[in-house]
């Protein structure tokens, strides 16, 4: 079951730890940055059911606020 509820244990240090990956980096770099992370907690995770609610929701997210 996907948690959508906050969990994370310290979630300013990890927004603060995502922003110094990508500082200094190219748009292509950060995407890819962004590709490789997603396969990487996504083996992490291993359940496809999972994974795929996550791809769900976030894109559900994303098209209700209209953003690209």
């Amino acid at each position: 079951m996907l948690t959508t509820e906050a969990n994370l244990e310290s979630p300013d240090d990890f927004y603060e730890a995502l922003i110094d990956a990508h500082r200094d980096l190219t748009t292509a770099q950060s995407h890819e940055l962004n590709a490789k992370l997603v396969l990487l907690l996504a083996n992490q995770i291993g359940q496809l059911d999972v994974l795929k609610q996550a791809l769900l929701v976030a894109r559900e997210n994303t098209v209700a606020q209209g953003t690209s």
